[in-house]
């Protein structure tokens, strides 16, 4: 078998095991999953802003709140249906974060990590600051009617669990159709040496902006569909929390590779979900299998599995 069928059979493996799952799991546990996925692909978003592009972001919140609003303000106060205002989530998270790539991108390292910080927190005072539109803390509901697709009411268990790994798999693939394109080899070579990059005739920046963007819609779809799928829109997903999570994802999983931020997602869920029922101090286990992550296994799950044993992993 080539590598180019090893790679797809993988992927296209791990879609039928999450649609089989559906019929197995319990509601609660299908609604974790579909929950889950909708995360991952917020984490794949950043996971090719930093994991294939070398762009360390703490503002990723910004660009997932800002596709959650961007589909939730046209239902809430424009009562426009679920389809069109997903679309609009969409673009939002894709807008934002090409505007604040412009200014961003002007720095590097360091300082673009606080430069994007900055950013979400701008953009989480404006939320706040506009609370009789945004709904501040408290936030606002969708409504059934702006969670409606096709006559299918998304709010149902058996519908959520399809959209989520319908979106899921739409990202996945895209996703691995792009890092294994000349745009996301580029992308790598941007990572590894920007300078040499430059000699060849390839502009940083413009790489820089074009993956940075790509990323804002992910996350804006991501941010879109969660409020659709679980009816809440608020301020509190624009919070450093929501940035540092998919970064959490993505290096539990494995930096650059494109199951890695599922991995992440579905690790660090379960983990939480174990561990906040056995005591209060569950962020204290979490942290010290973070810890032990970093000293045995410092590229990620996936990314050491693929540095020692599977080297075909995309």
């Amino acid at each position: 078998m080539t590598v180019t069928a090893k790679v797809w059979a993988l992927h296209l493996a791990l879609l039928a095991a999450l649609y089989v799952a559906q019929f197995l799991l319990p509601p609660y546990y299908g609604t974790n999953l579909a929950r889950i996925m909708v995360l991952a692909v917020f984490a794949m978003g950043y996971n090719l802003a930093f994991g294939y592009t070398g762009l360390l972001s703490l503002g990723h919140a910004l660009f997932f709140v800002a596709g959650m609003y961007g589909m939730g303000l046209p239902s809430y106060l424009l009562e426009w249906t679920a389809l069109p205002s997903l679309i609009t989530g969409l673009l939002a998270g894709g807008a934002v974060a090409a505007a604040v790539g412009l200014l961003a991108l002007r720095t590097a390292g360091v300082s673009f990590m606080i430069v994007t910080l900055m950013f979400a927190q701008a953009g989480y005072l404006t939320i706040l600051y506009l609370a009789p539109y945004t709904g501040g803390d408290e936030g606002f509901v969708i409504e059934t009617a702006g969670r409606t697709v096709a006559g299918l009411d998304l709010a149902l268990d058996g519908y959520r669990y399809t959209f989520a790994l319908f979106l899921f798999a739409a990202a996945m693939l895209a996703c691995l159709i792009l890092v294994r394109s000349p745009f996301g080899r580029t992308m790598v070579a941007m990572r590894e040496n920007e300078e040499r990059s430059r000699m060849l005739g390839y502009n940083p920046f413009t790489i820089k902006l074009a993956a940075l963007t790509i990323s804002g819609l992910y996350a804006g779809a991501s941010g879109a569909t969660y409020a659709i799928l679980f009816g809440y829109v608020g301020a509190s997903f624009a919070t450093i929390q929501y940035s540092i999570l998919p970064m959490l994802y993505v290096l539990l999983g494995g930096a650059g590779t494109v199951i890695g931020p599922f991995l992440g997602a579905a690790l660090m869920f379960t983990l939480i979900e174990a561990t906040s029922g056995l005591t209060s101090a569950y962020l204290f286990l979490v942290g010290a299998a973070l810890v032990a992550l970093v000293l045995f296994a410092p590229k990620g799950i996936l990314g050491t599995i693929r540095e020692r044993w599977v080297k075909w992993l995309p």
